[in-house]
């Protein structure tokens, strides 16, 4: 950024002396030359002038070699300059003015001091003095009057390094690493027609009933609205050339982490937390990634990629996003190829996790600690991590891209029965799809899904990965979820947005007879307590439509903007007591102002 720097000063001194030849050669007009004296009416009326006139002719002629000298003096300086800028960007320009014409009197006013040496380039030092103006840039002070300097030598520089732009001007530069922070602060406001109290993330698996059991419930029958800045977010790009691997190190956190129960009655100091930290290699045609990042497993807009940006998480305010999404954001280590620009290929190792929802009854408490459950253990053993493949295809046609993704995850499971002294291992797994495509200008059509079984926890864990029988061994619980949408420019300061989307868990029980001869129920959807039957989801489903206006956006000073959004939730569940609605329901509303960083 320094050598461009330089190079603006430079084209700024030429610019200086090309108006100051300018300026004597339009002050020469002005001046008579020997020949218009002569001819002059004064001359012919008056011959005491005329005789003036001819004593003056030697002076005149005389000034005109001076300045003809001053001239030459200017266009050597002006040669020394552009050979100074050729070096530097290697353009070559023309290396001197049109020379004026030899009867033409340069004006009287000295330009240069003729002390000054013909090799040495002439600088104004006036133009290094910025003057602030109300259009908010700096420009050239012209009250001081020119001050010739000579030009100091410049270090060289690699011309990577001289040629290489700013991602964003909030960038700085730290040896050979650029840094550029980013983030949005988040203004947000939420409705909703049941006390779910989650905060800016909708809990779909647990949307309260209004009557339980013939009961009127309390959750469900009062509303919700909160106003939060916790959805705001910090983030910091580095980027840097290591030999032939171009590296990017990112980082982002929120404030949405396990908040203290007192955080609305004072302070509302919510809790930072962490939602990527990853390293990046790319050398040619493959890439290497290690950190926490988006899974594998969430649909894209393009190629494949850790990028949010490039990923399709939906436009929603909500940060569970759009039901019916893959996601997840976990350790992984990931590589990435690329044939060529249209297709992409992965492999990713990562974060391995057995997860059981509320809705699953276990055999006995004994396998309490061997499953993370509803999201509650942190001390779950894995047998070994998970493991996806993706390919990805992004063609042109008609000048429009489109994008289709194909793929794949294997997951393993494992417990152990104290009872009998044996383990139960199962291998699980899901497909996924998913297209993107820009069907008209500005119109996007978006569908993608996700099926197998043991990938609960790859559906906003609204549902279970697997069951454990009487016996202990293990059964995979089989799932689907899915999302088709539209997104629509209508204007460059509008954008609409609608997607349908839901998820689907297949029922998975198992029973022993107790010493009555009764039925002892186990698994997910089994005939147990209210409590346990109202978690057991089957379906989950939610309809969304939302606008976001731009009131600006602005590469120096960032966007602003007013995301609205409306959703309707349903929940049912495989079994519901008697007197119970059939279903759950949720209205939810958001408006959120947002300032995104440049």
């Amino acid at each position: 950024m320094e050598s461009e720097s330089y190079l603006n000063s430079a084209q700024q001194y030429i610019l200086i002396i090309v108006v100051m030849l300018g300026a004597a050669l339009t002050s020469s007009l002005w001046a008579k030359s020997p020949n218009d004296a002569a001819n002059s009416p004064a001359e012919k009326t008056s011959p005491a002038t005329s005789n003036q006139t001819k004593d003056e002719t030697p002076a005149l002629i005389e000034q005109l070699a001076r300045q003809q000298a001053r001239i030459e003096q200017l266009e050597r300086a002006l040669e020394v300059v552009t050979r100074r800028l050729d070096q530097l960007d290697g353009t070559p320009r023309a290396s001197s003015p049109t020379a004026p014409a030899q009867a033409v009197v340069a004006s009287t006013t000295p330009i240069v001091p003729t002390a000054v040496a013909s090799t040495t380039p002439i600088l104004p030092a006036a133009v290094l003095q910025p003057k602030e103006v109300s259009a908010g840039g700096p420009v050239a002070s012209a009250v001081a009057p020119p001050v010739i300097s000579p030009l100091s030598p410049e270090p060289a520089r690699p011309q990577a390094e001289a040629s290489k732009p700013k991602s964003s001007p909030l960038a700085f530069q730290i040896g050979d690493a650029e840094f550029t922070p980013g983030g949005f602060m988040d203004f947000t406001t939420v409705f909703r027609s049941t006390n779910l109290g989650s905060g800016v993330a909708t809990s779909f698996g647990t949307i309260p009933y209004s009557f339980i059991s013939g009961a009127p419930n309390p959750a469900g029958r009062m509303t919700e609205i909160r106003s939060l800045a916790q959805n705001s977010r910090i983030s910091m790009k580095v980027t840097s050339q290591v030999a032939n691997f171009h590296v990017t190190g990112y980082f982002e956190g929120d404030f949405a982490g396990n908040n203290p129960n007192n955080l609305f009655v004072t302070s509302n100091s919510s809790t930072f937390r962490l939602r990527h930290y990853w390293a990046q290699l790319v050398r040619g045609k493959f890439e290497l990634l290690g950190g926490q990042a988006w899974t594998l497993m969430t649909p894209g807009r393009t190629g494949i990629s850790p990028v949010s940006t490039d990923l399709f998480i939906s436009q929603v305010q909500d940060s569970n996003y759009q039901l019916g999404i893959t996601w997840g954001r976990q350790s992984q280590l990931r590589m990435v190829y690329h044939p060529n620009p249209q297709w992409a290929m992965a492999l990713s190792i990562e974060n391995p996790n057995q997860y059981l929802s509320t809705g699953v009854v276990l055999p006995n408490a004994n396998y309490n600690t061997e499953f993370d459950m509803a999201g509650s253990q942190v001390t779950t053993p894995n047998l070994h991590p998970d493991i996806a493949a993706k390919v990805a295809y992004d063609p042109s046609v008609r000048g429009r891209h489109m994008h289709a993704e194909l793929g794949g995850i294997v997951r393993s499971f494992k417990d152990f029965n104290p009872g009998n002294n044996a383990s139960s291992t199962i291998t699980g797994g899901g497909v996924s799809a998913g297209v993107n495509i820009e069907l008209t200008k500005d119109f996007r059509l978006i569908a993608n899904g996700m099926y197998g079984d043991g990938v609960g926890r790859y559906m906003l864990g609204l549902g279970p990965d697997v069951i454990v029988k009487s016996d202990g061994t293990l059964s995979g619980v089989h799932a689907g979820s899915g999302v088709a949408g539209f997104e629509y420019q209508m204007k460059p300061q509008i954008l609409l947005f609608g997607y349908y989307g839901g998820a689907y868990f297949q029922r998975n029980t198992g029973y022993t007879l107790d010493a009555s001869g009764n039925k002892v129920w186990v698994g997910f959807g089994a005939p147990t307590t209210a409590a346990t039957e109202l978690n057991a989801n089957r379906a989950v489903q939610e309809p969304t439509f939302g606008i976001t206006r731009t009131f600006w956006k602005n590469p120096k000073y960032g966007t602003f903007m007013w995301v609205n959004q409306y959703s309707y939730v349903t929940r049912a569940p495989w079994i519901v007591p008697s007197g119970t609605g059939k279903n759950a329901h949720l209205g939810v509303a958001y408006t959120d102002l947002r300032y995104v960083l440049p």
